[in-house]
């Protein structure tokens, strides 16, 4: 059973409950009284570049990083690396990803030996990271909790617009036409009617999906309708588009889980289709 019934955007969760749309995670501010900003708005990994993490601000040393009036948890940076320094117990990669320079500290275990590491990081590589913000005399740097070497030279770039995308869409909300697609759809897209910014593939008739129930459609078409994400699509913004009752929605994922149609990605809330 799919475990987003305790996704704050439901009510009720498994229970019956339905969508509440005041909740959707593109939907009014909530944070603390005279912040200001978004709570539980932001992705729980978020792709950012190098300048957001230089310009984010925090309120107090033990409050939250906030991005563009969103409040950030994990983030993953994408650069090129300029420098390292070798210490006892962590190894610090000096980036560049072209918006600014980072620090980024990655801790080690003093007795695993260095050739267990699946691809040496060296200074020139392009290396993706995931990690939290931290500061320190007033410096700030990545604490990473993972790493690799980018073997893609387009992977800068794609993070780089991710980070955009992730960017508008906490501002601005989902793009306009993010709703189900019809069977009109692309005819739309031909006159131009549909932004080609608003989804990553719709669903015709005539595909593998075809025998699958009305509403399977319509939750794959959901997700489809978002801009393709590392992330995924949260379920709150599924529910919003389809609608309906939250255990059914549950039962459909589930469903669609179990057929191998769909993932998740950076928890149990967030699904992507498999392609």
């Amino acid at each position: 059973m799919s475990q987003f019934s305790q996704n704050p955007y439901y009510k009720g969760g498994g229970g019956g409950g339905g969508f509440m749309a005041g909740d959707s995670p593109f939907g009014s501010n909530s944070g603390t009284p005279g912040s200001g900003h978004k709570r539980n708005n932001s992705p729980s990994v978020r792709p950012v570049t190098i300048k957001q993490i230089l310009t984010a601000t925090q309120v107090h040393s033990e409050a939250d990083w906030v991005i563009d009036n969103a409040e950030v948890g994990t983030v993953t940076v994408v650069a090129q690396v300029i420098s390292i320094q070798k210490q006892a117990t962590n190894i610090v990669y000096n980036l560049d990803d072209g918006t600014g320079r980072l620090e980024a500290r990655h801790w080690v275990d003093p007795s695993a030996m260095e050739e267990d590491e699946e691809e040496p990081v060296t200074e020139g590589v392009v290396i993706y990271m995931m990690g939290n913000i931290k500061a320190f005399s007033n410096k700030r740097y990545i604490n990473t909790s993972q790493k690799r070497v980018s073997k893609d030279p387009h992977e800068i770039y794609f993070h780089l617009l991710n980070a955009m995308t992730t960017k508008l869409q906490l501002e601005r909300g989902p793009p306009n036409g993010s709703g189900v697609p019809t069977v009109s759809s692309s005819t739309k897209t031909e006159r131009g009617d549909a932004s080609a910014y608003t989804a990553q593939a719709t669903i015709s008739t005539n595909n593998q999906w075809a025998s699958l129930p009305a509403f399977h459609q319509q939750v794959l078409n959901a997700i489809l309708s978002h801009p393709a994400s590392e992330l995924g699509v949260d379920v709150g913004a599924i529910a919003k588009i389809v609608g309906g009752q939250a255990a059914h929605l549950s039962a459909t994922l589930d469903s669609l889980l179990d057929g191998g149609h769909i993932y998740t990605t950076v928890d149990e809330s967030h699904f992507a289709v498999s392609q």
